[in-house]
């Protein structure tokens, strides 16, 4: 049971982005991952009117959890989304990593404006994955790391 990486992403756009563990010598590049959570989100809010939940893949899940910001002068509906993701083994249990990744929503809301979350790069949030990593706690480890660290 362990997140293997964790994210935010606002639209097409990655705000934080965390690797826990190199699972492959391929990594994923952060905008591609930003670009295939912004279209699935977007199928899934066009075909079935509802938001993100978990992604299923054979030996991994993606968590998610969705949060509407309000653009001001900008009534459309369609407007980009803040996303918390994190990429979990299959064993892990989806509702308590959700509820952890709407805290650190709630959080990174609290740290940041939208004009910040607009307009500047993925360094600027940088300080927040100490927040990040607090709010995880031991989540981030698998069982086999935690059990490590007892004995060090």
């Amino acid at each position: 049971m362990a997140i293997i990486e964790i994210g935010i992403n606002y639209g097409l756009k990655s705000l934080v982005d965390l690797k826990y563990y190199n699972n492959s010598d391929k990594v994923l590049d952060s905008k591609i991952r930003a670009k295939f959570l912004a279209g699935v989100q977007d199928y899934i809010s066009e075909v079935y009117h509802d938001k993100m939940n978990v992604i299923s893949f054979s030996n991994f899940q993606i968590a998610c959890y969705c949060k509407k910001i309000q653009v001001p002068d900008n009534d459309s509906p369609d407007s980009p989304l803040l996303i918390a993701f994190a990429i979990i083994e299959k064993d892990t249990d989806q509702n308590l990593v959700k509820s952890h990744l709407k805290l650190i929503i709630s959080e990174f809301l609290k740290m940041f404006h939208l004009d910040e979350i607009i307009s500047k790069s993925l360094n600027h949030f940088k300080p927040f994955e100490i927040q990040i990593n607090k709010i995880l706690g031991d989540l981030r480890f698998k069982i086999e790391d935690r059990i490590g660290k007892l004995f060090k």
